[in-house]
């Protein structure tokens, strides 16, 4: 009687420091580490040249993955970057054509001022010839309105000559500025070619967008790729823990807590780490297809909430990746 009297004080005293030290702690099994996963996919369509990344392999952002044949590419290149060059010969001439044109206009110009004179002199003649006609008779010959008469046409016409030369100068000039302009817009049209095409250069050459393990490759030399088809993807290097906690436990959970966690993969390691966050929300609410509590008859079930739990550190010999599962304890108190 007095040794089942010791027992049970034992197993008493045994369960009240049990509970002395699980009360400052909330743990749970439904958890499991996650990442921000890095799907890769082509962005353009060609035949694979050179793989160079493995399975598993640790790779740094910026590291070359794969080589997707850029003949063409490279073809289009260059002929985008000869299309420019072209454009911009042509608008150099126009600039040239201008200059030239400018030049001949303003010797029109002159032209046209060194033919007013003679002709406003001729006209004056004629029409001087012609008052003194018109006073008396006799003063002038008919021979001298005649030539006077003539000079003047002849010195109007010269005149007129050069004006119009002077106006299809002009004309020439402008006729240069819009091919200037329309060079200009022809090298705007090529450098947006050319960018094109160096762009989907660059994309015959994917690589590491950041840092990680490689994971799910598919491809292999000689396939041939599409754009948006995944080829392979990356496992950041920076993982986390989803806990789901019974909402029950969340009432002494808080951001900046301390978190031993305990992988499945890495029994002998308890890793430290700290709530980071708490989700605003069950995880149902976030389902394609939210519970109708209002329908129907209902029954209270204790809902589970994701916690975000941040690694302080991660073993360098255990495999940690995501889906894998742990047992997170915050300590609450």
């Amino acid at each position: 009687m007095v040794g089942a009297v010791g027992l049970i004080a034992v197993v008493a005293i045994g369960a009240f420091i049990w509970w002395l030290g699980a009360r400052n702690y909330e743990a749970t099994d439904d958890a499991f580490v996650d990442a921000h996963i890095v799907r890769l996919a082509p962005q353009i369509a060609g035949r694979v040249t050179a793989v160079l990344a493995v399975d598993n392999q640790l790779v740094r952002a910026g590291a070359p993955l794969l080589e997707i044949d850029s003949a063409d590419v490279a073809t289009r290149v260059a002929q985008a970057r000869a299309q420019k060059a072209q454009a911009q010969a042509q608008v150099a001439n126009a600039r040239d054509q201008i200059r030239v044109s400018e030049e001949t206009w303003r010797q029109a110009l002159a032209d046209v001022a060194a033919a007013r004179a003679p002709a406003d002199n001729a006209a004056a003649d004629l029409a001087r010839y012609l008052h003194l006609a018109a006073i008396n008779r006799l003063a002038v010959s008919q021979q001298q309105i005649d030539q006077a008469r003539s000079a003047a046409r002849q010195t109007a016409a010269q005149r007129d000559s050069a004006a119009k030369a002077a106006q299809t100068r002009a004309a020439q000039i402008a006729a240069a500025r819009t091919q200037v302009t329309s060079g200009e817009d022809q090298v705007r049209a090529a450098q947006a070619q050319l960018d094109e095409a160096s762009v989907n250069l660059g994309y015959t050459r994917v690589v590491a967008p950041v840092s990680g393990h490689v994971t799910q490759k598919t491809v292999a030399v000689g396939n041939y790729v599409q754009p948006g088809a995944q080829v392979m993807a990356i496992v950041p290097l920076e993982l986390w823990v989803t806990a789901n906690f019974k909402e029950t436990q969340l009432a002494r959970i808080r951001p900046g807590q301390s978190v031993a966690i305990k992988v499945d993969a890495c029994p002998e390691d308890h890793i430290p780490g700290h709530v980071e966050s708490i989700q605003r929300g069950a995880g149902q609410a976030f389902g394609v297809l939210p519970p109708e509590n209002a329908t129907g008859n209902y029954v209270k079930v204790v809902q589970r909430v994701p916690v975000k739990i941040v690694f302080d550190r991660t073993p360098r010999d255990c495999p940690i990746g995501p889906g894998m599962s742990v047992i997170p304890r915050v300590r609450v108190r």
